[in-house]
């Protein structure tokens, strides 16, 4: 019985890696369908920061995934120096969620 339990683990964890992934082409999908990719980039500084960089700057603060939902939507300024970040308001809520997420765990 022992061995049926070990082995329905490690298939739930293959197919959580498998859904971890699929989510992450997922994300870059709908970073490149808001054309956030344009002014972005993971590992380094395009017009914006560097997404790995935006990560640590907010690692472990709370709330941060609800104030970067909101410079995403509503844009900022002065944060990463003098480019402002464009309001991109119409972008979907399920779209910042997951891409907020995907920001924070780069």
């Amino acid at each position: 019985m022992m061995k049926t339990s070990v082995t329905g683990i490690a298939l739930a964890c293959l197919g959580a890696l498998a859904a971890a992934s699929a989510s992450a082409q997922d994300v870059e999908a709908v970073l490149t369908k808001h054309n956030c990719l344009a002014c972005h980039a993971v590992d380094k500084k395009l017009v914006g920061p560097a997404y790995k960089d935006v990560a640590a700057k907010y690692r472990g603060q709370a709330g941060a995934e609800k104030l970067l939902a909101e410079k995403i939507l509503k844009g900022s300024t002065g944060v990463w120096g003098q480019m402002p970040m464009p309001p991109n308001a119409a972008t979907p809520e399920a779209d910042v969620n997951a891409m907020v997420k995907w920001i924070l765990s780069r």
